[in-house]
């Protein structure tokens, strides 16, 4: 196999929700393949904070204002993407949520929001730009799908939920659309370092690990958190020609988590 094989050059990229984080660190490792890198944001203030930080790092970008719950600005984005950058081969919807509630707790107002950001607006981007990819003979679509597909945990109801139907939704996407030469797949990532988790990796007053961080340590057989990092090959991967043969599969970038049972206590 040839390195062409892992060349997103000429590609067009949209990443959803990519001013930071997991977003951000795929946007990158897709310019460094030499696609053509675009993301979103739900305002300004956010895409004009992205775009500095894209700067920073010496990232090539095109920001843009969207919501992605809202089909009617998921439609207009996705036309003027194609005006000003090119029709969008690679789609990574990676904007997401999370309200960390007890079932018992939340409100039905509070599980709907986390599912029309996890699991309608995926629909609605995918939506949006497969006519495009159809006409130009294939594309590839990336939904970042998370452990929670596979596993429930305490409080987080409303995000298994949206991410179990994210996985399936990909399967369908893949079954329904590819004859037309579209992949899409799944990124399963397992706990990442980001300024969000920062927190529960702190060190306590006594010097020991904070006890999530525990036991995350714990259940991981790679004996730590993933990074950003770990992220890249998966998605560079996935949206390039080297993964023209996998349809529906989710990629869990997890350390081994779903693999293990845990130590004995």
């Amino acid at each position: 196999m040839s390195a062409i094989d892992f060349s997103l050059k000429g590609k067009t990229a949209w990443i959803t929700g990519a001013s930071y984080g997991i977003g951000f660190a795929i946007a990158q490792a897709y310019a460094e393949a030499g696609a053509v890198v675009v993301f979103n944001d739900i305002g300004q203030v956010q895409v004009d904070r992205g775009l500095a930080a894209y700067r920073e790092a010496n990232i090539p970008v095109h920001g843009y204002v969207c919501d992605v719950t809202d089909e009617k600005a998921v439609n207009e984005t996705a036309a003027r993407i194609e005006r000003e950058v090119g029709v969008i081969d690679i789609l990574v919807n990676n904007a997401g949520i999370i309200k960390r509630i007890p079932m018992t707790e939340m409100s039905a107002g509070d599980f709907r929001a986390v599912i029309d950001v996890d699991l309608n607006a995926p629909f609605i981007v995918s939506r949006a730009v497969i006519p495009s990819m159809i006409k130009k003979g294939g594309g590839k679509i990336i939904n970042m799908c998370s452990m929670m597909s596979e596993l429930g945990r305490e409080t987080v109801s409303a995000y298994a939920a949206a991410k179990g139907g994210l996985k399936m939704l990909t399967r369908n996407i893949a079954s329904e659309y590819g004859g037309f030469n579209i992949q899409c797949n799944g990124i399963g990532p397992g706990y990442i370092e980001t300024p969000q988790t920062a927190p529960l990796r702190e060190r306590q007053e006594d010097g020991s690990r904070h006890p999530f961080d525990q036991f995350i340590i714990a259940k991981t057989p790679a004996a730590r958190w993933g990074t950003t990092e770990d992220l890249k090959g998966p998605a560079v991967f996935l949206a390039s020609r080297a993964s023209d043969f996998i349809n529906g599969h989710i990629l869990y970038v997890d350390g081994g988590i779903l693999a293990y049972i845990g130590k004995q206590p």
